[in-house]
């Protein structure tokens, strides 16, 4: 593609290629012809890191040597996309117009899919979802009930444009957004569309997203910063990687709006070293930006220069607070700072910086081409629009799913996750990652909002929601977290850096069934003195986890302390293993036993000495007849 030097001319490039796509949108079946009469089919790979994993990209070089091989070319086009967010069922294989849904493919089905659908017309069975909850093969995305309630906004292109062509993203309206705001919209009015939307920040805060830029925009410097943290550190969230990965041009677009607002010519996208697609994806995004002119110098034929630079993370999970990244982007350790001063007022060099997460920026495209009254009509009074979560756990649909704002934990669990794997009862759900909390069932009916989850000790956080079925022990999900979040402190506050260790130490008394009642007021008292005066987020919400179970558990807790048994199962210090009558004196069990405590003669009924049991499980594993049980 030439330089775009108008905004004119970026609005007639969107009329020529917005037909791409239409075989993709279609649902009218084989039937479907493009602008010039000719019939077509989509083949539609996932191409996120799941399903690359999983060799979506044999799957495509299969398909299209199968294409080839049947003269097929000239009607069959074979496409990666980002991540459709069905991760439980990946690789996913879709064929437009028909609609077809295909999971769990293979490359060897690549012959199938082309012999019997695209030639025959018989769509494959076998590869097709079965619903959970009734048994049956669906056909069609939209039958699915992972998707009938989700409203698609941040990741609206995902699983629809291939990530590595900006034609696509411009026929899907790409850099219309930037082209009205350079062109008819002052700074004011643009900033004034945000704060009307109600857009709040998705990274966990929930910051108003129009304020902050408000706020950035007032200050005078003669250098301002855009910042994206795709620092996404969260055990199980994967949130943002998925949108760079499937749609990484509404970040830059939106990141260069970002910029015209508050009078920054420079961004720069602070992402972990471990997303390696994203950062391919991102890097040739920002290329292709560039080459277009919606990047760089005079953008569009005006006065606007804005570019983008990327900087990699260590994986640091408190550089995902904003002050803490901005010292590791300028080389410093990555330790947070008091505010004030905020960043929009001093951030990156010491000048006025806007930090927003990838979710936030994917959002903003989509709120100026179609307004701030259509975005503020979606979710609640004060929780506007949608909300992207990772779902998984103990879920039959893993996977990425985007819901409005109000939706209920029990329609996300139960309806688009297909509810408990192997019918388990539900436990709780852990929403907002290790600064969030664990909510058990009474609240399955809450509305999913800043202020709802708040209320009853959780938060939005970024958008991890682990479920957790009776299996799973809340001593230990209390413990689990506060592993994470001991590691992760960056030691820079006494209260975070002994206070997190000492809370760790306790925890992990109780689970050997060494703990008090006391250990229990301790726990109390000590999580909330961490959080009244930990330095930043990482440190006041690192107790949420154990006050939260506490508080919903604990009878749990106290079965722990005072009757010396794991109710769940799970602490290996209060269960032991015990050789039944079933036994049948092999031997099998003692001479696999590491620490030998196993005793007994052969064909005689053994015995285990449970003061030199480690607890390994290696007798239970070595057994051919079932006869040791954990109790």
């Amino acid at each position: 593609m030439n330089k775009i030097n108008s905004f004119n001319e970026l609005d007639q490039l969107h009329e020529k290629y917005k037909s791409l796509l239409n075989v993709r949108k279609a649902t009218n079946g084989r039937d479907f012809k493009d602008e010039n009469g000719n019939k077509r089919i989509e083949l539609l790979i996932c191409g996120g890191t799941g399903c690359k994993s999983a060799q979506s990209d044999l799957i495509k070089s299969n398909l299209e040597a199968e294409v080839k091989a049947a003269g097929l070319e000239n009607l069959v086009h074979v496409s990666i996309t980002g991540c459709f967010g069905f991760c439980e069922k990946g690789p996913i294989v879709k064929v437009s117009p028909d609609d077809v849904f295909y999971v769990h493919v293979t490359p060897e089905d690549a012959g199938e899919i082309i012999n019997e659908h695209i030639i025959n017309g018989h769509v494959i069975d076998r590869l097709l979802y079965e619903e959970p909850t009734i048994k049956e093969k669906v056909k069609t995305q939209d039958e699915m009930t992972f998707y009938k309630k989700q409203v698609r906004i941040a990741l609206r292109n995902c699983g629809l444009i291939n990530p590595e062509d900006i034609k696509e993203y411009i026929a899907e309206e790409g850099y219309l957004a930037l082209g009205k705001c350079l062109t008819k919209y002052s700074q004011d009015e643009v900033i004034n569309i945000m704060i009307e939307s109600g857009l709040r920040g998705r990274g966990g805060g929930g910051f108003p997203t129009g304020k902050k830029w408000q706020f950035a925009k007032s200050y005078d410097a003669d250098q301002k910063y855009i910042i994206c943290n795709a620092d996404e550190g969260d055990p199980g969230a994967f949130m943002d990687r998925s949108i760079l990965e499937g749609d990484p041009h509404s970040v830059i677009e939106a990141m260069a709006i970002a910029g015209y607002c508050i009078g920054a010519s420079i961004g720069c996208v602070y992402i972990r070293a471990e997303y390696p697609l994203a950062i391919n994806r991102l890097r040739i995004a920002i290329e292709q930006a560039r080459n277009c002119g919606l990047l760089g110098k005079n953008i569009m034929g005006t006065d606007f220069d804005f570019d983008i630079q990327i900087k990699y993370g260590a994986g640091a999970f408190v550089c995902g607070e904003e002050t803490a990244l901005i010292h590791s982007i300028e080389g410093e350790r990555g330790e947070p700072t008091n505010k004030p001063p905020f960043p929009a007022e001093s951030g990156l060099w010491n000048k006025p910086t806007s930090v927003n997460n990838v979710e936030t920026f994917a959002n903003i495209p989509a709120i100026i081409n179609r307004g701030a009254k259509w975005y503020s009509s979606i979710g609640t009074a004060t929780s506007k629009g949608t909300k992207v979560f990772a779902l998984a756990g103990k879920i039959n649909n893993v996977g990425l799913v985007e819901v409005p704002m109000g939706t209920t934990l029990r329609e996300i669990i139960y309806e688009i996750g297909g509810g408990i794997k192997n019918d388990r009862e539900f436990k709780a759900v852990q929403t907002g990652g290790p600064s969030g909390g664990c909510i058990p069932k009474e609240y399955l009916d809450i509305p999913i909002d800043y202020e709802s989850l708040g209320a009853i000790g959780s938060m939005m956080g970024s958008g991890g929601m682990i479920v957790m079925d009776e299996d799973n022990c809340m001593v230990d999900i209390a413990k689990f977290y506060l592993e994470f979040t001991k590691e992760e402190s960056c030691g820079k506050c006494t209260p975070c850096r002994v206070g997190n260790t000492r809370l760790l130490e306790i925890l992990e008394t109780i689970s050997k069934g060494k703990g008090t009642l006391e250990d229990l007021d301790k726990l109390k008292s000590l999580s909330q003195t961490i959080k009244d005066t930990s330095l930043c987020g990482l440190g006041q919400t690192a107790p949420n986890p154990i006050l939260s179970t506490m508080k919903y558990f604990y009878d749990e807790y106290k079965a722990h302390v005072v009757d010396k048994v794991c109710p769940a199962g799970v602490c290996k210090d209060l269960m032991k293993y015990v050789i039944t009558d079933r036994c049948i004196g092999c031997t099998k069990c003692a001479r696999q036993c590491p620490v030998s405590c196993i005793s007994g003669k052969v064909k005689n009924l053994h015995v285990i000495d449970q003061e030199k049991c480690i607890k390994c499980g290696a007798c239970q594993s070595a057994c051919p007849v079932d006869a040791i049980d954990l109790v």
